[in-house]
């Protein structure tokens, strides 16, 4: 089976967000890294060249295929902020009417400014997705 694409790299995920661009992104991405690692309990850590992981999980397919993931991670996109963070979970899903201007898709929650949202209500989401995938 091919290795998979996002794996843990060596780079600093400190070094990552501060290339983040645009300088809000950055801030947004800064401050986003202090909660989930506040929230993890874990180190950030770079999976891939632009996932910032939280953890890690392991998973096995019915086919076999098998491999880790981060247990929660973000990416600091050009656009928007994206959580991996299981947003059409049902335990997730119920606080998304409250979290404020976001959109998701497939599992993932896009945030364009924190300033858009209720902190709380994010902090809350990100401890259930951390706590919805064992280590």
């Amino acid at each position: 089976m091919p290795a998979n694409k996002t794996a843990p790299t060596v780079v600093a995920a400190a070094d990552h967000i501060a290339g983040v661009t645009p300088e809000e992104r950055r801030h947004d991405a800064q401050a986003l890294a202090a909660m989930l690692a506040r929230v993890s309990g874990e180190p950030p850590a770079m999976w891939g060249p632009s996932i910032i992981g939280f953890g890690a999980h392991h998973y096995v397919y019915e086919s076999g295929r098998e491999g880790d993931t981060p247990r929660i991670a973000f990416a600091a996109r050009k656009a928007e902020l994206v959580l991996y963070a299981g947003a059409s979970t049902p335990n997730i899903a119920e606080l998304l009417p409250r979290l404020g201007k976001h959109r998701t898709g497939k599992g993932c929650l896009y945030i364009k400014r924190l300033a858009d949202i209720d902190m709380a209500v994010l902090e809350e989401i990100c401890a259930r997705a951390f706590a919805n995938r064992p280590g």
